[in-house]
């Protein structure tokens, strides 16, 4: 079934953020206007087609009737390989000190979650981000938007296994730290430096039992306040940045 995206300012969004797209729907009675201008501008830019079509043709795709006469039909994501992800950590730890991330989201169901995950990720220099082929999110144009368009740059894996991903991750070098409420150690205590393959859990149930088996440690944010948790890009994010701190400290401390 395509994904399609509908709406001026959503399709604008789409192409900003270089969303793999096959087509440009847009009704052949539209108006010309600043939005309609700039959706050709890019489209045109990043070489993706334009077809004039019926408004009777886009409301029959239309799923929320709010296409405002343009929509844009999103190609099928290309996800990685384990290999891809395990190829990519042993180059960045060859040109970083033996240090790489992955993160190993335990089915994380909002696409909205994900993207933002998976924009923190590229930003702190992850090698790669594995979910679950299913129960899981996948990515979207929902998962584009909120990655702010990082999805493109950083290696997807689905697995149908998580813990045999895990498995293999280790046999890599990695250590599985595990973001738990339950855990004994905050992230500044926790060994967090080198390479670290990051579980973050489901938004409401966290990290399943066969995963958290899997997992050598757990780690849990310090809390100074009286909600309960961040919810689990916030997490992410914060996690992630410790990693960076401890291999920035790291390398630091063996140059002096």
């Amino acid at each position: 079934m395509a994904d399609y995206i509908e709406g001026k300012h959503p399709v604008i969004e789409a192409l900003r953020a270089q969303m793999p797209l096959r087509c440009v729907l847009m009704a052949d009675n539209l108006k010309r206007d600043g939005q309609v201008a700039d959706i050709l501008r890019k489209a045109n830019k990043y070489n993706v087609p334009v077809k004039r079509v019926s408004r009777k043709e886009l409301d029959a795709k239309s799923e929320r009737g709010s296409h405002q006469g343009v929509m844009a039909e999103a190609l099928p994501f290309k996800y990685a390989s384990m290999t891809d992800i395990v190829k990519a950590s042993a180059d960045h730890a060859k040109e970083n000190n033996n240090a790489a991330l992955v993160i190993v989201l335990d089915h994380i169901t909002d696409a909205g979650n994900l993207g933002a995950i998976a924009r923190s990720a590229e930003v702190v220099g992850a090698s790669g981000l594995i979910i679950p082929n299913k129960r899981s999110a996948q990515v979207t144009a929902a998962t584009y938007k909120s990655s702010a368009g990082a999805i493109n740059h950083l290696p997807v894996a689905q697995v149908a296994n998580l813990t045999g991903a895990l498995d293999r991750l280790k046999k890599a070098g990695f250590w599985v730290a595990g973001a738990s409420e339950h855990a004994q150690h905050t992230v500044w205590e926790a060994p967090l430096y080198g390479k670290i393959a990051l579980v973050m859990g489901n938004e409401q149930e966290g990290i399943s039992r066969l995963t958290l088996e899997s997992c050598d440690f757990l780690v849990k944010l310090p809390q100074a306040g009286m909600v309960g948790s961040l919810n689990v890009a916030q997490a992410s994010t914060a996690v992630m940045y410790e990693w960076l701190r401890q291999v920035t400290n790291n390398v630091a401390e063996k140059t002096e």
